[in-house]
């Protein structure tokens, strides 16, 4: 058996970026050869502190935690055969960690985001300064395989390093099978994302104001993965992202959006929220931003909206005919299942595993 540490900063099936990206893998890999240790840096309790404002003690006791936790593992990591990073292995602006790993073991980093482009949560603002925009360059050069989500993402690592694959983000089309149930009722046009990308979902309002016009009670809206969300005129109550139910309240959706803004960040998003929408066979409205227009032939198996008038106009037409929401959102499972689900992806990611610990 290879063993493998992986190196995470989240629990198991807490945030879509480890779920969707490798946790779904685990189970296929251990049956073909693979025996992981799973090591998150901070617990469930430990996150709600890191969340909250204020605290500062207590998040630099996390910190000091994670610290040694990691250098532990630094100090024993020859004992495995590959070392994982999905993102970052630690939550400050250091490389130091991941750099290490590289000289005991063989190293993956994998991304699906623009990481190097320095965020910080507001709740977080006064560690700002301890946040390093280079430190995506740094891990990049000292991995041995580099998993990138798409090809933005790719483009950015290739300077840094030769060995640089795209995987996508996937699904589990297994679970995510479509429900067109024949209960009559109105259209439900649902975002879902979380609190820090309910902008994202605010730069369609305008468009959902227009479609709220013209349909009246024909249309309802709701928005998934906020729970304080609130807008009144379109009578849209928030509800929060709940693991078990997920897949359930996404059902509740006939027709899924994704809209993104013009900017480096959206570019290396990883198409997820669509995904999912088109894995239940939802029909889906995508801005034409980064991968979204890989995943989106317009017209074909959903429709890519660039402007408000887009926005009303494709909406339109799927609130107008359940025939054409059902017909688009067949082939956008079509899409899924060929190019984005779990069995259409999981051999490629053996493939890597087995060429990076058997070289």
């Amino acid at each position: 058996m290879k063993k493998v540490l992986i190196a995470c900063v989240y629990p198991k099936e807490r945030v879509p970026g480890q779920r969707f990206r490798f946790e779904q893998y685990l189970d296929f890999l251990s049956e073909n050869g693979f025996e992981f240790t799973f090591s998150n840096l901070m617990s469930e309790i430990e996150l709600a502190i890191y969340y909250k404002k204020g605290h500062l003690f207590q998040k630099g006791i996390l910190a000091v935690k994670g610290f040694l936790k990691r250098f532990r593992e630094v100090r024993s990591a020859s004992q495995y055969d590959l070392v994982f990073i999905p993102r970052e292995c630690f939550i400050l602006g250091t490389s130091w960690f991941e750099r290490r790993f590289a000289g005991k073991a063989k190293m993956i980093f994998d991304f699906d985001d623009a990481i190097w482009i320095t965020t910080v949560l507001s709740e977080n603002r006064w560690f700002r300064f301890l946040k390093n925009p280079k430190k995506t360059k740094e891990i990049i050069e000292k991995a041995d395989l580099v998993f990138a989500g798409n090809q933005f993402l790719k483009d950015y690592a290739a300077p840094y390093n030769p060995n640089v694959v795209i995987v996508p983000t996937t699904i589990d089309t297994n679970l995510y099978t479509n429900n067109y149930g024949s209960v009559e009722r109105p259209v439900c046009i649902g975002w879902s994302g979380s609190f820090s990308t309910t902008v994202h979902f605010e730069t369609c309002v305008e468009a959902l104001r227009v479609i709220k016009n013209k349909y009246g009670s024909r249309v309802t809206f709701k928005v998934i993965g906020d729970g304080n969300y609130r807008n009144e005129e379109l009578g849209i109550v928030g509800d929060p992202w709940v693991e078990k139910t997920e897949v359930q309240d996404l059902r509740l959706i006939d027709i899924g959006i994704m809209p993104l803004p013009e900017i480096e960040w959206a570019k290396g998003k990883c198409g997820l929220k669509g995904l999912q929408y088109m894995a239940l066979s939802i029909p889906t409205v995508m801005s034409p931003v980064g991968v979204n227009s890989e995943i989106i032939q317009d017209g074909i198996n959903g429709f890519l909206a660039a402007d408000t008038q887009e926005w009303i106009d494709k909406l339109s037409l799927l609130v107008e005919s359940k025939e054409l929401r059902m017909q688009m959102g067949a082939r956008g499972r079509e899409t899924v299942v060929e190019k984005y689900s779990i069995e259409a992806v999981k051999h490629s990611y053996l493939k890597y595993f087995r060429q990076i610990t058997d070289g």
